[in-house]
């Protein structure tokens, strides 16, 4: 068996740590499913946040050791990987916030402030507790089907543990798809675990999904397609250019304007041949979600005078066919990805290549 100690022990800078401590939570990611034609499926997603996450991908090998977190600090539920997985982990984290394992289970953590509420505990269960960082992982570690994940939640406790970095309980819930293009939400509101099916494969942030769901009923007035020409008495009255059909649709970097728009983008696209064509296509509809540096920001400043702006730090898409983990950066649009079934999927420790860095749109090589 295999025991991860490495870069997730590594002290964060003290000015960092300010800087992370006196921001505001990020809420501004934005995530969409695509089906290709030749049934691959593929989920994508922008990650937003307001200082630099120091992002890596990360491949986590089988046999991988955790140890769920606990409230008073005990060792909680305690596994090893089942399945080895690729992805994302800002800050040296041995975890992921979206990734996809080699049964092409894909995972997506977003932020949920104002909404989340996790489950109460106590230490007679610690031996089933983790916290809300941690689940993700649990997930891709252990499971290749949306059905499996379902049938596990109920088993394990997800506890309002304190993430240090950030000095607060981590607010977030999860969405999580598999090959086969079924997804849902996974949600814990009032204390209490909420799995909810999701037909759109579309996710952001507050309030919870079902609201989200909900909400589209006031939009039932927009398409893709333009509307015809109107008249007014004996007047006329034209369209001025193309997407008529859209006037009206919400545009501001909102959660509940940014699902509006992600669902009809995702859904109004033509549809892709092939995964490949699904994963550029992703990137073309996360295109419209792009928060530059500046235009997202707080009233406050920081406490050395910097604004508290969300920026898109990167863009991320997996392909469940081939499990393959793609992404951009805010300083780099080149589409970079690594294959995981490439990788030794037994290594020894888990395997890290820097987000950064890189001048050309290819496959990654050989881990640093």
């Amino acid at each position: 068996m295999k025991r991860y100690f490495s870069n997730s022990s590594r002290i964060i800078a003290a000015a960092t740590i300010l800087a992370i401590l006196s921001a505001s939570v990020a809420q501004a990611c934005t995530g969409i499913t695509l089906t290709a034609n030749d049934g691959d499926i593929v989920r994508a997603r922008t990650m937003e946040f307001n200082i630099d996450l120091d992002a890596s991908v990360i491949l986590v090998p089988r046999g991988t050791e955790r140890t769920g977190a606990t409230p008073d600090g005990e060792n909680g539920l305690g596994w090893n990987a089942k399945y080895a997985n690729i992805g994302a982990n800002p800050m040296g984290m041995p975890y992921l916030v979206d990734g996809v394992n080699e049964k092409g289970l894909s995972m997506g953590l977003f932020y949920f402030a104002q909404a989340a509420e996790y489950q109460p505990y106590e230490p007679q269960n610690a031996d089933k507790t983790m916290a809300s960082w941690q689940l993700g992982s649990y997930i891709l570690d252990n499971f290749a089907t949306v059905e499996e994940v379902k049938a596990a939640l109920s088993d394990i406790v997800v506890a309002p543990v304190v993430f240090k970095q950030f000095n607060m309980v981590l607010p977030v819930h999860f969405v999580v798809t598999d090959a086969s293009g079924k997804t849902i939400v996974i949600e814990y509101v009032g204390g209490e675990l909420q799995v909810t099916d999701n037909p759109l494969g579309t996710f952001t942030n507050n309030p919870p999904f079902d609201w989200h769901m909900t909400n589209l009923q006031n939009y039932v007035n927009l398409g893709v397609d333009n509307v015809p020409p109107q008249k007014l008495g004996d007047v006329t009255i034209q369209g001025l250019g193309q997407g008529t059909g859209l006037l009206g649709m919400p545009g501001d970097f909102t959660s509940p304007s940014r699902f509006v728009r992600a669902a009809i983008y995702s859904h109004g696209v033509e549809p892709s041949k092939t995964g490949n064509d699904a994963i550029f296509q992703a990137f073309h509809i996360l295109n419209n979600f792009d928060i530059p540096r500046g235009v997202a920001r707080e009233e406050e400043k920081d406490e050395h005078g910097n604004t508290v702006s969300d920026y898109t730090q990167w863009t991320s898409a997996v392909d469940t066919a081939n499990k393959r983990f793609f992404f951009r950066t805010y300083d780099n649009s080149d589409i970079r990805f690594v294959d995981l079934m490439k990788q030794d999927l037994d290594a020894s420790d888990i395997k890290t290549w820097q987000m950064s860095g890189y001048e050309t749109a290819t496959e990654l090589g050989a881990p640093e």
